[in-house]
């Protein structure tokens, strides 16, 4: 009995030293010494078979047993050791090497439309205009009718507007705020609509400029998009004339462009503005002008569909797109690079 006692002993032992000794092993001349010693053809696992022969025959199976998991465990225990240094000994630690010059990190900014929005409304802040906002989401009242488009004017066409229609006879969120029908809601395809509601909310004098998104179904191209940023200006008082619209507009081309920006003037149409025009600024990199948007006197009508007396007061507006400002503010020759996030071209204007 003491014979067995002895081997299990010397077994316990064997297992402890082993592991202690490869827990000091430091490098890869250690581990080969480690290995030759315990796992060679000649080593102490292959000698600790040997006591079997010490053990009564009743006990050889359990014993075999202990010295095979011994034997399995060191093994194990070697080989995660010579991963581990073969790794430069650091396991799971990463080594920092503190003496080299450290990494800037990369920080965001804001995209260039949000940086060209607050150009623009610090412009016409020095101006004197003041900024106003309105929902993305509009009811055909402001969109069409304060506007002075009628029902069968082409701007209302289904195919030319983002409809937010649906199944069913509940309303949209969206429609519920505003007490009406789902099919009477629409994505606004002008920041014009908020025209209407400055003017039902504020008595003149009133001088505010619009920045926001606009909806319209076009074919996306070099200078067109389904989703588009419009700078709108509203300006409403006394003995208002298309004098002051244009000079107005051609010292925000000027001093936003720069003094020697070529502009032009196109007699055009809007429902909504009379006598109207669109403003062409000079692209020097396509070689050719391009719209800027359009303008006008405010057609009276809209005058009256928003409670202020075409009689007693007159007044401008225009509606920029923002895209294009950036486009020829910066030299920009596509405007889906816009929106196509592409960080290596946003990364110009950061």
């Amino acid at each position: 009995m003491s014979d067995s006692v002895d081997v299990a002993e010397q077994i316990q032992s064997l297992a402890t030293n082993a592991a202690a000794e490869l827990g000091a092993v430091k490098d890869a001349a250690g581990l080969e010494l480690y290995r030759i010693k315990y796992l060679g053809s000649n080593g102490q696992l292959k000698a600790a078979m040997k006591w079997l022969g010490q053990v009564p025959r009743e006990l050889k199976p359990s014993t075999g047993q202990k010295l095979n998991a011994v034997k399995e465990a060191i093994t194990a225990a070697f080989e995660a050791r010579k991963a581990e240094v073969s790794n430069g000994g650091a396991g799971d630690r990463v080594e920092v090497d503190v003496t080299e010059p450290g990494r800037r990190p990369q920080i965001g900014a804001k995209h260039l439309l949000m940086q060209c929005v607050d150009e623009l409304v610090e412009l016409f802040a020095r101006m004197g205009f003041a900024v106003a906002t309105g929902p993305e989401v509009e009811d055909e009242f402001h969109n069409f009718i304060a506007l002075n488009i009628p029902e069968q004017h082409p701007a209302r066409d289904p195919l030319d507007n983002f409809y937010l229609t649906g199944t069913g006879s509940g309303a949209s969120p969206a429609a519920s705020a505003l007490g009406l029908s789902l099919d009477s809601v629409l994505l606004r395809t002008q920041t014009s609509t908020v025209q209407i509601r400055v003017m039902q909310e504020q008595k003149p004098p009133i001088r505010v400029v619009i920045p926001g998104r606009v909806y319209r179904p076009d074919t996306h191209d070099d200078t067109h998009l389904s989703m588009f940023h419009q700078l709108e200006a509203l300006v409403v008082d006394k003995n208002v004339t298309m004098v002051d619209l244009k000079s107005t507009i051609l010292q925000f081309v000027h001093g936003y462009f720069g003094p020697e920006t070529k502009v032009r003037f196109r007699p055009s149409f809007f429902p909504f503005t009379e006598p109207s025009a669109e403003v062409d600024v000079w692209f020097e990199d396509k070689q050719k002008w391009i719209e800027l948007g359009g303008c006008g006197m405010v057609h009276p009508n809209v005058f009256k569909a928003a409670g202020i007396d075409p009689e007693v007061y007159s007044g401008w507006a225009f509606g920029f797109g923002i895209e294009r400002i950036a486009m020829r503010k910066y030299g920009i020759g596509n405007i889906r690079l816009f929106v196509e996030n592409d960080i290596r071209f946003l990364k110009q204007f950061a």
